[in-house]
Order: structure tokens, then C-alpha cells, then sequence
């Protein structure tokens, strides 16, 4: 049960966005742009593993299931094999440009100000450009924002994770605007 009375059952981000579809519409807009717009270099399921990533770190059991199970659907992969690329990143078969993003995704989680200008040369190197790193710590630090209002609200999470895998399919088709319905919708 939720810290305070959300007026829904919505699991996770879901319960505060249904409370709150002032707050809910801007946040989902910028879910939509950063995860779900096809303008963009690096894959949905690269930017959702970011998101997943993050998530894990921040330790947003809600967050990093949704959006793991996210980048499981665009990458092909089971929800273990997103788990192990979320804990042991650096020996995973990852490319390595994604390895790089991933490490300044890490660093935004801890702060801003543990991005290094070593990690950035590093993911230049890598191939990744200025938008793709933009895009990156920008996807970090929503993140870290999507985990505190979850978690700091005292959200409930499903603990099955094929709930998360079930409806993933679903979430890509329709992106991330209009997905939850204000309370008494």
C-alpha cells in the first residue's frame, strides 16, 4: 500500500500517474521522447536497457522489471540474460559502445558530477556521439526521478516477472503517452 491514498490500484509509476495526470502527462511525454521516439541513434532497446540499468542501480524493483522487460522485447532476449547485462554489464557481449554509455549512465545515478570527461572520450571512442551521450545522461537522470517518485511514494510492484514480459509487447506498440488513465477514467 502506497504511503498515501493514490485513489487507484495501479502498480509502480502507474498509481502516482493515475493520482496525478497534471504530473503524469509531462513525465510521459518525456518517456516518449526518450525511450519511445524513433528519432533517435540509439535503439529502443538500448534506451530502455539505460532505463532498466539505472533502475537496477537505484534498486526500483518497479522500474527496472517494466523497463527491462522493455528492452528484453526490442533486443531479443529473455529476462535473465537483460538481469545479467544489468549486473555484470562490462563482461557481457554488449558492444562496447554500449558498454560506454552504460558506465556514464552509472555514473549520472551516483551524481551528475561523477560523469568523467575519461568515460566520454572513452564512448567517443566507442563510436557514440554527442547525442547519443546527451541522450544517455538524460535517460539516467529521468530515471533516477521516475525511481524516487515510485519508490518515495511507497509503490507496490508485481514480484512475477512474466507480468513485466506479458506486457511488454503492449507498452512498445503504444508508447508511453495516454498509458494510464486518471483515476475515475
Amino acid at each position: 500500500m502506497a504511503y498515501i491514498d493514490l485513489k487507484n490500484e495501479e502498480p509502480g509509476i502507474r498509481g502516482p500517474m493515475a493520482y496525478s495526470p497534471e504530473t503524469a502527462k509531462p513525465l510521459n511525454e518525456l518517456a516518449e521522447i526518450l525511450l519511445h521516439s524513433e528519432n533517435n541513434t540509439l535503439s529502443r532497446g538500448d534506451r530502455e536497457l539505460i532505463g532498466s540499468y539505472v533502475s537496477y542501480l537505484n534498486d526500483c524493483y518497479f522500474c527496472q522489471h517494466v523497463h527491462g522487460a522493455m528492452a528484453g522485447h526490442y533486443l531479443g532476449c529473455s529476462m535473465e540474460a537483460i538481469e545479467n547485462m544489468k549486473q555484470h554489464f562490462m563482461e557481457s557481449e554488449l558492444p562496447i559502445k554500449m558498454k560506454a554509455l552504460l558506465s556514464i549512465a552509472g555514473a549520472v545515478q551516483k551524481g551528475g558530477r561523477h560523469v568523467q570527461a575519461s568515460q566520454i572520450e572513452v564512448a567517443r571512442a566507442a563510436g557514440a556521439t554527442d547525442k547519443e551521450i546527451h541522450d544517455t545522461v538524460l535517460i539516467a537522470a529521468a530515471f533516477c526521478m521516475f525511481n524516487r517518485y515510485v519508490d518515495g511514494l511507497g509503490t507496490w510492484a508485481p514480484q512475477d516477472l512474466q507480468v513485466y514480459t506479458d506486457r511488454a509487447p503492449m507498452r512498445a506498440e503504444a508508447g508511453y503517452i495516454g498509458s494510464v488513465k486518471p483515476v475515475g477514467e
